[in-house]
């Protein structure tokens, strides 16, 4: 898998502003490969499922999300790292990535989105006959 990669920080794009208004911020993220099936783990903390966009174009994944503000009901907040803001990434896929069995899930601020490999880039297993 090809995947667009920078420096792994959470500090705002260069182009800081949305229509909204509010900052985009670059999640971090890890890839794991397991069993034919390449994961993406990103760090999108303060959005919701609902809030999250998946596309993918042109073997291009992009993915992104808006934190709204999560300030504590009755609580004062003392220091805040987390803002308000958009989450963008975007991902080159390779073509041995199943684009009908692609799946996410969102629990807990991490998103997790599962890539399986197609059938065809399966690695197979030779079996080998004693002559």
């Amino acid at each position: 898998m090809t995947t667009e990669m920078t420096a792994p920080d959470k500090r705002p794009a260069d182009a800081p502003e949305t229509a909204r208004g509010g900052r985009i911020y670059r999640p971090l993220a890890d890839i794991v490969e397991r069993d034919g099936t390449v994961t993406l783990l990103l760090e999108m903390p303060g959005v919701a499922a609902p809030d999250v966009e998946i596309a993918l174009e042109n073997r291009v994944l992009t993915i992104s999300g808006h934190a709204g503000t999560a300030r504590p009901g009755r609580l004062q907040l003392v220091h805040a790292e987390y803002g308000e803001g958009d989450y963008e990434r975007a991902f080159t896929l390779s073509e041995d990535i199943d684009p009908d069995r692609i799946a996410a899930e969102m629990k807990d601020g991490l998103l997790r989105v599962t890539l399986p490999r197609a059938e065809a880039a399966q690695p197979k297993k030779i079996a080998v006959r004693s002559a």
